[in-house]
């Protein structure tokens, strides 16, 4: 850990926790990765493994333009204000009484 990260209401939505490889890390949607990686596979590719299978994409920061790399980090901070928006609505909704007292069985 100790690696520079960048977050939104207290999420992240980039790292440069890979920065000793050449590369800079953002979470993206899949489909969101897909485009990317389509368009300039040069510069973005998935994540090995499971982070990259939702989403989460290395960025080549040798090769990625102010341009690019601008464009790339504002859609990623625009999907984490969104998710943070949409887990703040959902958690409201379950704080009701969909809470288990102690002891209480699942039916």
């Amino acid at each position: 850990m100790g690696q520079p990260d960048f977050r939104v209401g207290g999420r992240i939505f980039a790292t440069l926790a890979s920065a000793k490889q050449g590369y800079g890390n953002l979470m993206l949607t899949p489909a969101q990765q897909q485009e990317f990686v389509k368009e300039l596979p040069e510069v973005f590719l998935p994540i090995p493994g499971g982070w990259g299978r939702m989403g989460a994409t290395h960025v080549v920061l040798a090769v990625a333009d102010e341009d690019v790399l601008t464009g790339a980090l504002q859609t990623a901070y625009k999907l984490r204000v969104e998710k943070n928006g949409e887990g703040r609505t959902r958690s409201k909704g379950r704080a009701g009484g969909s809470r288990r007292r102690s002891g209480e069985r699942k039916r």
